[in-house]
């Protein structure tokens, strides 16, 4: 049997759409293990689809054809924090969940390239799947099956908080949501704002953080998706973020905070208590490590 130990993440991070993404301390925690049908559980008695519709089943029997390995069935076990729908990389968690699974059950035949690869072909959306892998802050697209992408720890003065609602927003209605085309200055406000946040997020240079998750290209289309949404946005750089964002396609919001404003989570808590009730806000610093495979 194995264990595989999946961060959350938050894609897009305002203007790198499609393209840049975090890992989170929010864990999907699964135990895999052969067995001659399929047999899926929740640990926490959510609803998960517990025959071959399952998305870690699925994902791991992707790998077993892929190596040319017969698969009569699975055990597995879900233990998952990550919430669903909210924007947090759940279905990407599951993805990497099944893949490095699967490839430690049959003695690890994919390296960890292959790995990266497989994932964001399979979840569609590099940056959610190489973050989950690889941990850290990532920039990644995926090219003729190959992602390319580099992965750099974020630097240490920044920390995040993010607001998660009590309702769910799924991918497929705000993709629905964006417009076919985009006029030529909208893409180039994105790449100049994407490559500043690139750059800052890894030196430090926190002043421009502001600036640099603005963006044209989706969050002006999903807010209306999201009760609250932009209310969140404001009130969370008004409460002291140094930034702040739809994570991934929604409805979540992450803002930047310095990490010596050790007030912030507090401040941020009780702005929801008080005004925004369906919403919670919670601390979750990086992930440097990216998802783990353990044998028990």
């Amino acid at each position: 049997m194995v264990r595989v130990t999946v961060p959350a993440t938050s894609a897009n991070m305002g203007s790198g759409y499609d393209s840049i993404g975090i890992a989170l301390e929010l864990y999907n925690v699964i135990d895999l293990e052969e067995s001659d049908h399929i047999d899926i559980s929740d640990k926490n008695g959510q609803f998960v689809p517990k025959d071959a519709r399952n998305l870690i089943y699925q994902c791991a029997k992707r790998v077993y054809d892929e190596c040319g390995r017969p698969l009569s069935g699975l055990k597995i076990v879900e233990d998952c924090a990550i919430p669903q729908t909210r924007g947090l990389g759940s279905s990407s968690a599951c993805t990497v969940a099944g893949i490095m699974g699967a490839n430690a059950l049959l003695g690890e035949p994919l390296d960890r390239q292959a790995v990266i690869d497989l994932a964001a072909t399979i979840e569609g959306h590099p940056d959610n799947s190489t973050p989950a892998i690889l941990g850290g802050f990532c920039v990644a697209l995926l090219e003729n099956g190959h992602v390319h992408q580099v992965r750099v720890p974020v630097h240490s003065a920044i920390d995040f908080v993010v607001f998660i609602p009590d309702f769910k927003l799924s991918t497929e209605k705000a993709r629905a949501a964006l417009p076919k085309t985009i006029d030529h200055r909208d893409a180039v406000f994105n790449l100049a704002r994407a490559a500043l946040l690139a750059g800052s997020l890894t030196t430090g240079r926190l002043e421009n953080l502001d600036v640099a998750t603005g963006d044209c290209l989706h969050q002006p289309y999903r807010f209306g998706l999201i009760e609250n949404g932009e209310d969140i946005v404001r009130e969370a750089k008004a409460l002291g973020a140094l930034g702040a964002f739809i994570s991934g396609a929604g409805p979540s919001i992450v803002a930047m905070v310095y990490k010596g404003d050790r007030d912030y989570l507090a401040r941020a808590q009780a702005l929801c208590a008080e005004q925004y009730p369906h919403w919670k806000a919670v601390q979750l610093r990086c992930d440097e490590v990216g998802a783990t495979v353990k044998y028990i």
